[in-house]
């Protein structure tokens, strides 16, 4: 469940009295760009925002801020030299002859503009020298608070804009039409790291509302109603539920088993050294909530519930995190997020150790022969989608006749879905280059109407290599696991009738889960984490205290999503299940409370 956070909001509004400004101030549309003159994009989409001002007329402000291209000598001081200009209108004239006075800017150009500057104003211009490097460094500070990771980069109204860059794009964002504003909305929301959480949340309150209304019995017989795949004379029956739980829920564990994957390999779980602490601090979670719980716990059917108070929300736990601002250490929230990875493993285990039933001796033997053939195709370097897919579902169909949970097949597809060695970017951009240059030289007006067919495939091609298989399947599934599948789960599982006699003879098995996730959780993490820090194992960390490790290891008692659903599995009895799942409300809300308390108190490093 990861979240993606960036920056999409300008750091300051647009001042006239230290932005570069065309247009009027009481305009109703603002586009600022970031942009370097010695860019061939940004000299590109130049020539676009003259035709949008041609378009817009008084309606549109246009607002230039500098970012020049790193490590680039002449950019910067293309930069520096319009921001010598002695005014408005000398900068503006600057800034189009850097731009479009020859194909690629040159030094010629920079004696031929700063020429220009000296004539017109000497006394001024050698005055606005002594400024034009800092208000040059103002700009690149202001492009790095907003974000800005490459130039061009366009906002709108003060919201960053992620189109295309043709006139007819920036225009139609411009305009603010309903698909527009639709997919920024989407975007926007999908950026902020606790949307994942709101969206949880808000199922959970709908499922909990249905549950207590009268409609709750109607609700309930929805999801218990049997939905049927038949193949000829053989049919997989299962409730909508299950399906849900054991169909859906499997693209979740693709997620994680993808994000384990990229943690391992190129995360914070790649060195020994930064990994050692996070991955103590999370076995410490998963093995001390569980010993408290079986110590409650009496012997017999309820200790098979030992793995309900073992596993953490992320969603949760990081949403909460963030909303706490500046107070948090963005240290400590890699921390929890490394953490959370190596807890979402032992979980996995957990549930393929202990809540798999009635094995199939010939349907596992299948699985193990699936296996081998995505191995197979792993080792032949086959990086399509679509055969991986395909024995995914029959791997996903063997284990469900196995016995074994068949969301462990989503893990399985993630750690075998190949990687590649990063991409020669130099080597790709100029591969590139030259075909859109041999286009541009041989196939005339093509442009105008579109790429050739050869061009297309190349650059589709490049664009293939750029991305391993892996992170592109994450980048594809993530979002459908974070909005769809979680809240589905949350909605169907999460239904929860409230009544006195919630408890009634199961105020032990309760009260295992409880303190399993609400002091089994930090004693787990800090035990753990102040163990491999004396025995040298892991580093002291520096930018966050022990309270803060206390409270982070609060934040992770929020159980929710993984302790439903293992409490589903633990708990065939309807009426276990159902105090199980009260203990798991509450655990997680008093989790949240005290880590929240905990870190909003807890003072950091620098000023303890």
């Amino acid at each position: 469940m990861s979240q993606s956070v960036s920056i999409r909001s300008l750091d300051r509004a647009v001042d006239p009295a230290r932005d570069h400004v065309l247009g009027p101030p009481d305009a109703e549309l603002t586009l600022v760009e970031y942009g370097s003159y010695d860019c061939p994009r940004c000299r590109a989409a130049n020539v676009e925002i003259v035709k949008l001002r041609d378009r817009f007329g008084p309606r549109l402000r246009y607002v230039f801020r500098h970012r020049p291209l790193e490590n680039n000598e002449l950019a910067r001081r293309s930069a520096e030299l319009a921001e010598a200009a002695p005014d408005a209108d000398a900068f503006w004239h600057s800034h189009l002859e850097l731009m479009s006075r020859s194909a690629t800017l040159t030094e010629d150009d920079l004696r031929v503009v700063g020429a220009e500057l000296a004539a017109e104003a000497q006394a001024e211009h050698a005055g606005h020298l002594a400024t034009a490097a800092q208000r040059v460094d103002d700009d690149i500070a202001s492009a790095h608070a907003s974000g800005v990771n490459a130039v061009p980069t366009f906002f709108i109204n003060g919201r960053r804009y992620d189109g295309a860059w043709n006139e007819h794009s920036l225009a139609e964002a411009l305009l603010g039409s309903l698909g527009h504003r639709v997919h920024s909305a989407a975007v926007g929301f999908g950026s902020w790291a606790p949307s994942t959480a709101l969206l949880l949340g808000a199922a959970t309150l709908l499922a909990l509302t249905l549950s207590n209304s009268p409609w709750g019995s109607a609700v309930e017989n929805f999801w218990l109603a049997p939905l049927a795949l038949m193949f000829g004379d053989s049919a997989l029956s299962l409730s909508l539920r299950e399906w849900i739980n054991d169909g859906l829920l499997t693209l979740f564990f693709l997620t994680v088993g993808l994000e384990v994957k990229r943690e391992f390999t190129v995360g914070r779980l790649a060195s020994p050294r930064l990994a050692s602490l996070p991955i103590a601090a999370a076995l410490g979670g998963l093995l001390v909530p569980a010993l408290l719980y079986l110590a409650i716990v009496p012997a017999g059917p309820w200790a098979l519930g030992a793995g309900v108070p073992m596993p953490t929300d992320t969603a949760f736990a990081v949403a909460l995190i963030v909303m706490l601002g500046p107070r948090v250490p963005v240290d400590l929230r890699i921390f929890l997020t490394a953490a959370s990875i190596v807890d979402d493993i032992g979980t996995i285990i957990v549930i393929a150790l202990f809540y798999s039933t009635g094995l199939q001796v010939e349907a596992l033997l299948l699985g193990v022969a699936l296996v081998a053939v995505l191995t197979l195709l792993n080792r032949a370097r086959v990086y399509r989608a679509w055969p991986y897919a395909v024995v995914g579902l029959l791997l996903w169909a063997s284990l469900h006749a196995a016995g074994i949970h068949a969301t462990l097949a989503g893990v399985l597809l993630a750690l075998l879905i190949p990687t590649r060695p990063p991409a020669n970017l130099t080597a790709l951009l100029a591969q590139a280059e030259a075909a859109i240059a041999s286009e541009t030289q041989h196939g005339g007006g093509a442009f105008s109407h579109g790429p050739s067919a050869p061009t297309l495939q190349a650059l589709d091609s490049i664009h293939d290599r750029i991305e391993s298989p892996a992170d592109r399947l994450l980048r594809t599934v993530e979002p459908w696991s974070s909005y769809l599948v979680l809240p589905l789960f949350a909605l169907a599982n999460a239904g929860l009738v409230f009544s006195t006699d919630l408890f009634n003879g199961r105020l032990l098995l309760a009260a295992g889960i409880t303190v399993g996730l609400v002091i089994g959780k930090p004693l787990g993490f800090i035990l753990a984490a102040v163990l491999v820090i004396r025995t040298g194992l892991a580093d002291r960390p520096t930018a966050f205290t022990q309270w803060q490790i206390i409270g982070a290891g609060a934040l992770a008692g929020i159980g929710f999503t993984m302790s439903l659903f293992i409490a589903g599995q633990a708990f065939p009895d309807g009426a276990d299940f159902v105090a199980a799942k009260a203990a798991i409300f509450a655990a997680s809300l008093l989790s949240g409370s005290i880590g929240c308390l905990i870190l909003a108190r807890a003072r950091s490093p620098a000023t303890a």
